[in-house]
């Protein structure tokens, strides 16, 4: 069975975005944050995304700036299996992307079900969101960025339910960061 991981940053007053969608700030460059970074992205899992995040990924990781300025994550980003749920999304141009139109949660399940490799979300609060309120999701990785925003949104603005996590580990980087690894509780 594949794991589902979300991999997401959060301000210290726990948004993922601004108020405008804006992402740009949890990008706090130093070598040891590019390093760990550059390790993720040649996780070899498959990436998941919703319709929003994957428009915003698909402009920057394919284009000669993303190349130049992350060389190593923008192979690992282009390289890598991903799918997008969406329901206006017509086709993909991205390479090695799978369009799915149909219903999230069963679709996760599914996936979640047959033998690969493990499955990651990026960003994709919508989605996030709904799968935590389903209990599909096996491991969040937040890394807190040190930054206040003030209004955004939240990864989970949408559930209704408590979600229990118990916290797996920490890491906490020269740039400020801190990652916590919660894993999901039954």
């Amino acid at each position: 069975m594949r794991k589902l991981i979300v991999f997401n940053n959060v301000s210290l007053d726990g948004y993922f975005t601004d108020d405008k969608g804006d992402m740009s700030w949890a990008h706090k460059s130093d070598p040891e944050w590019n390093e760990f970074a550059a390790g993720n992205a040649k996780g070899g899992g498959v990436l998941v995304f919703g319709r929003v995040t994957f428009q915003m990924m698909e402009s920057f990781w394919p284009s000669d700036m993303a190349k130049q300025m992350f060389p190593d994550v923008a192979k690992g980003m282009n390289d890598a299996q991903k799918v997008v749920f969406s329901r206006s999304l017509k086709d993909v141009k991205w390479n090695n992307t799978k369009l799915f139109n149909g219903n999230l949660i069963e679709q996760i399940k599914k996936m979640k079900a047959e033998d690969g490799p493990g499955l990651a979300i990026l960003g994709s609060g919508t989605i996030v969101s709904q799968l935590a309120e389903e209990n599909l999701i096996d491991e969040y990785q937040v890394v807190i960025t040190p930054v206040a925003l003030g209004r955004g949104r939240t990864l989970f603005e949408r559930m209704k339910n408590k979600l229990n996590l118990k916290l797996a580990s920490t890491r906490v980087f020269k740039n400020g960061n801190v990652l916590l690894n919660y894993l999901s509780e039954p």
